[in-house]
């Protein structure tokens, strides 16, 4: 992957002086409920850099990278999960895949996001539409992957994906899904909670929960002010007795490379190798993943391709 720079010093500076990016996992009330807290706000920002988003694609993206984060205390070891949607809205859909090991990659499938009008909220289903929810588990030794998936009910990422682990684990779940824009459109905090109740959970306690999620401080406002996600999660639940279990990192990654595309080349049709060789260079490929470009020169694709020569 190839990593772009964020030229804003102010934001540069502003990122470098936050508690760092990670995935903080607690167990409340005596482990009766699992709660996964991640701060996201280098990551997101990081994406947007890579995928040369606009502000709207930027909370768009943004949300869904925040719950890739979130799901990857769902597997371990080599373990990958993928959340995708596809929706008739002007989102079109999303794809993102998630490592266990903290990397996070993913695109929006419309960028720039083309609207007919301009928003005048934050109602997201306006955006989404009619479509699915689609989870992806990749296990490693697993022959084939587990895959669960919904309709959109809400046009919400966070309660879509609450809707989805209570239909296909049962579970009640609850998501929330921050990001925080400064006054100039830039992304100064992002972070979001995913908490899940365990096997013989009380309701009372679920519904204390949910009361609980309504009044919660904005998350990414804190994460934007240097609050760490630990000293949210301790201070917003300190009521449920949060106890901490382990730390993880997370981080926009992708596991492309020049190498790998001169592979795809290598690997093309004859027909579509002597089309490539007859149009324009340098050519340019790009990851759709990460939106890292590769760039070749005639002479380098001709010797690739073994077609010309």
């Amino acid at each position: 992957m190839i990593k772009q720079t964020i030229t804003d010093n102010e934001l540069r500076e502003h990122i470098a002086s936050l508690a760092e990016d990670g995935r903080e996992i607690f167990l409340l009330e005596g482990g009766k409920v699992r709660l996964t807290a991640v701060a996201a706000t280098e990551m997101c920002n990081q994406m947007r850099v890579n995928h040369k988003l606009g502000p709207l694609e930027t909370y768009i993206l943004g949300q869904a990278y925040v719950a890739g984060a979130l799901l990857q205390s769902t597997i371990k070891g080599n373990d990958r999960i993928r959340l995708e949607i596809e929706c008739g809205g002007p989102v079109k859909g999303i794809s993102i895949e998630s490592w266990a090991g903290g990397a996070v990659r993913g695109y929006l499938l419309s960028n720039p996001i083309k609207l007919e009008k301009p928003l005048t909220s934050l109602d997201t289903s306006l955006l989404y539409g009619p479509g699915f929810l689609t989870i992806t588990k990749i296990l490693e030794g697993s022959k084939t992957p587990f895959t669960g998936q919904i309709m959109l009910e809400y046009g919400n990422l966070a309660n879509d994906l609450a809707l989805y682990f209570q239909q296909s684990e049962q579970t009640p779940t609850l998501f929330y899904l921050s990001l925080h824009f400064d006054e100039k459109a830039r992304l100064y905090g992002a972070g979001g909670l995913f908490i899940q109740a365990m096997p013989g959970a009380a309701d009372d306690m679920l519904e204390k929960l949910q009361n609980k999620a309504k009044g919660l401080t904005n998350l990414s406002k804190c994460l934007s002010e240097g609050m760490s996600a630990r000293e949210y999660v301790e201070k917003e639940f300190a009521e449920f007795a949060p106890e901490h279990l382990e730390r993880g990192m997370i981080g926009f990654s992708c596991p492309c490379s020049k190498s790998s595309f001169e592979q795809y080349l290598h690997s093309l049709p004859e027909n579509e190798k002597k089309d490539i060789l007859e149009g324009k260079f340098p050519l340019e490929v790009e990851c759709f993943n990460c939106g890292s470009v590769y760039s070749f020169t005639k002479e380098e694709a001709v010797e690739i391709m073994g077609v010309g020569k």
